[in-house]
């Protein structure tokens, strides 16, 4: 359901977010799943129409309360179907950590994708743990850190991987939920 109907005339963006009733903000993750597929579209227009600086002035904020919301060890939806890049820094890393030789770790772990990245070889993660910890948490790769980019500009520049992204990761959903509820 979209409220910005409702939050027409609320003043700034800041205000409006902050004004999004409780209730509303815990039925927004009730069948998130779905309504992130049928949503689709309008993530799209959305993405191709923000003003690009009021977006990126409010995504930290609603960054941390995306965060502050979901649990992501209670999803781990990324690590079971999401590759990170493996960029060399992350691979030297990794390998060192792991007790690999370099070699020994691409050929174990990864190849090389259509866009010419180093992808995992397989999913989920093998680095994800039963209980949805990564095993080499401190020592992951820069796409895994920076996961799910809700609060940097990757978020508006990368529209098609944000929209991607919303379809498997409740907290890029929620953020696009309350940005186009805060329009």
């Amino acid at each position: 359901m979209l409220i910005s109907s409702l939050l027409l005339g609320c003043g700034n963006l800041e205000d409006t977010i902050s004004k999004i009733p409780t209730q509303m903000q815990e039925d927004l993750l009730e069948n998130w799943q779905k309504k992130s597929d049928d949503h689709q579209k309008l993530y799209k227009q959305y993405l191709h129409r923000a003003d690009k600086r009021k977006v990126l002035k409010l995504l930290p904020d609603l960054h941390d309360e995306a965060f502050e919301k979901i649990d992501c060890l209670q999803c781990a939806n990324c690590c079971k179907s999401y590759s990170p890049r493996f960029k060399t820094p992350d691979i030297k890393r990794i390998a060192k950590y792991l007790k690999m030789k370099e070699g020994d770790f691409i050929n174990t772990y990864l190849f090389i994708d259509s866009e010419g990245d180093y992808v995992l070889r397989s999913k989920p993660c093998p680095f994800l743990g039963a209980d949805n910890y990564c095993t080499i948490y401190e020592e992951r790769p820069s796409d895994c850190h920076r996961f799910p980019y809700t609060d940097e500009d990757v978020f508006i520049k990368r529209q098609q991987l944000t929209q991607k992204n919303s379809s498997f990761c409740p907290i890029v959903y929620y953020v696009l939920e309350k940005l186009i509820a805060a329009k």
